[in-house]
């Protein structure tokens, strides 16, 4: 079975994003992101990959979800969840990257969880990570950062893995 695991920063209070774009930029965050995903599958839902500044990610199988004929460059498209995981083998590295939905999706499938938990509660967001039991996940790596000259949010990278 393959490793499905879900990637995302999210506020105090699970917000995700907002218009489109992620509500904080953490360069730390983003170097995590890269050095975790690069080399595996990533699966997104269109608006995600509509986000992203240059489109399909290097080094990455990209595999954006999408119930209209659209392609997208560098990406393969799936209508649902079920046929792109299909489309994977038992051996492959899955990450889930958002958005709102496909997470909500995921999260009842997923082994792991890579989260940047950042201390905070935006002002405005439209997009939010699902609620998830705690309960049912142990931590396995917590990490605690303060800002610094390049990250202006007090945020943890906290790793998850099912109970």
């Amino acid at each position: 079975m393959a490793q499905i695991s879900i990637i995302a920063a999210i506020a105090e209070n699970n917000a995700i994003g907002l218009n489109g774009k992620l509500l904080y930029w953490i360069p730390a965050d983003l170097k995590r992101f890269k050095a975790l995903t690069t080399g595996h599958t990533i699966i997104m839902g269109r608006k995600t990959f509509d986000s992203l500044p240059k489109g399909a990610l290097p080094n990455r199988r990209n595999v954006v979800l999408t119930r209209s004929k659209q392609t997208f460059e560098g990406a393969e498209t799936f209508s649902s969840l079920s046929k792109a995981l299909a489309s994977c083998s038992p051996e492959e590295d899955i990450y889930i990257i958002g958005g709102a939905s496909v997470y909500a999706e995921a999260l009842p499938l997923a082994n792991r969880l890579y989260m940047t938990e950042v201390h905070d509660t935006p002002k405005e967001a439209d997009a939010f990570f699902p609620k998830f039991n705690r309960d049912e996940w142990e931590v396995v790596s917590l990490e605690k950062h303060e800002p610094d000259e390049k990250n202006d949010q007090f945020y943890d990278f906290i790793d998850y893995v099912r109970k």
